[in-house]
């Protein structure tokens, strides 16, 4: 059964509200440890952008498995060229010149 972008987002959001409440919490009972002291306030507001970046990688990395499941699927080299296709695209702007293809 195959799962759509949205679910994958509520799934994701869910997952990351329930790790906010934990992160805030373990980051008031870590930081003093390591000589950081900063109020409820600042904890909130860190763990609020932790909780952004999460949201982000989380939903990016359940479409890369979607995309990857369903290449898989489709032909033996489907995971291959979606790899290809991914990594290639990393190269940048002189990667031509760099790799002697153009």
């Amino acid at each position: 059964m195959k799962q759509s972008r949205l679910m994958s987002l509520v799934e994701s959001v869910t997952n990351v509200i329930i790790g906010y409440g934990v992160a805030v919490v373990t980051q008031i009972l870590i930081f003093p440890i390591f000589g950081l002291h900063t109020t409820l306030e600042q904890n909130l507001q860190m763990g609020a952008v932790f909780t952004v970046v999460s949201i982000a990688r989380s939903f990016a990395l359940r479409r890369l498995f979607e995309a990857v499941r369903i290449a898989s699927n489709q032909s033996r080299f489907g995971l291959a060229r979606l790899l290809w296709r991914a990594f290639s695209s990393l190269r940048g702007p002189f990667a031509r010149r760099r790799w002697g293809s153009g």
